[in-house]
């Protein structure tokens, strides 16, 4: 069932568990996640990058897509678009119905930042996730090894009015391995300094040890991509070196339950 993002963070948050938040490329990844969080029973976020977006030469259909998904489902299914940094694309995906966005003005210097950030949440009317701390991995962007300080974690959420904040604290976007060595402690005075949940990117580098303690230490939303990513892709790649096919059903349907199997395994390691 299509369900606002707030209240599935807001649920999440009270009781101390982690929300899974994976990212969709196509219709498949969809269908995949969505079916891991009905084997498992529990709540999932579909999030649609702006990435993802210009691939598909836009929003509307692969955004018209994930909202279909989230209705038919037997659980609660919020979607939410993923790093936009235009302005025109969040007024585009709440119109379009996403329960939330990530708006990511953290490239900029910390005054536009937050005047950007700020204008987002008056106008859009939905929750509304930002990033001050930069990630790792992001085209240079994002420095590695770049941390998130808890006071102006704080203060940012305070002049931007922020419903969750993605913080730095030891991942980096686009892992292959999962060896992300996370900063708990910093996690921990994140969690005490800033009154609005936080999400944790680039997860697919953390094992699944580190994610459980990530959300015990005080992280609440777990963007989760490149480890789907890996599984859909070797699925794919299985299923073509035994099988000449040119029907591409015969190794996307395999894809899609390889997806499956994952989200319905992180999400219980998460709750």
């Amino acid at each position: 069932m299509l369900t606002p993002t707030a209240e599935i963070i807001s649920a999440a948050y009270a009781a101390g568990r982690g929300v899974g938040a994976f990212n969709v490329i196509q219709v498949e990844h969809a269908q995949g996640i969505v079916a891991g969080a009905e084997e498992a029973g529990l709540p999932v976020i579909l999030q649609v990058s702006e990435n993802t977006v210009d691939y598909h030469g836009g929003l509307a259909a692969i955004g018209a897509a994930c909202l279909a998904v989230a209705r038919e489902a037997s659980v609660p299914v919020a979607v939410h678009l993923d790093h936009a940094t235009r302005a025109d694309l969040v007024e585009q995906a709440v119109e379009l119905g996403f329960g939330s966005v990530m708006f990511d003005a953290s490239a900029s210097p910390y005054e536009e930042n937050v005047a950007a950030t700020a204008e987002v949440v008056r106008r859009t009317g939905v929750f509304v996730e930002a990033e001050l701390g930069e990630v790792g991995g992001k085209d240079g962007v994002h420095a590695p090894g770049a941390r998130t300080d808890p006071a102006e974690a704080a203060a940012y959420v305070a002049a931007t009015g922020v419903h969750a904040l993605a913080v730095a604290v030891g991942t980096s976007h686009a892992m292959l391995t999962r060896d992300a060595a996370l900063d708990f402690g910093l996690i921990a005075e994140l969690r005490a300094a800033v009154p609005v949940p936080l999400v944790l990117h680039g997860s697919s580098g953390v094992a699944d040890d580190g994610l459980t303690e990530a959300v015990a230490a005080g992280m609440t939303k777990i963007n989760i991509a490149t480890h789907l990513n890996k599984a859909f892709t070797a699925e794919v790649r299985r299923v073509l070196a035994a099988d000449t096919t040119v029907d591409p059903r015969r190794y996307l349907k395999p894809a899609r339950t390889a997806v499956g199997a994952q989200v319905a395994r992180l999400l219980r390691v998460l709750h």
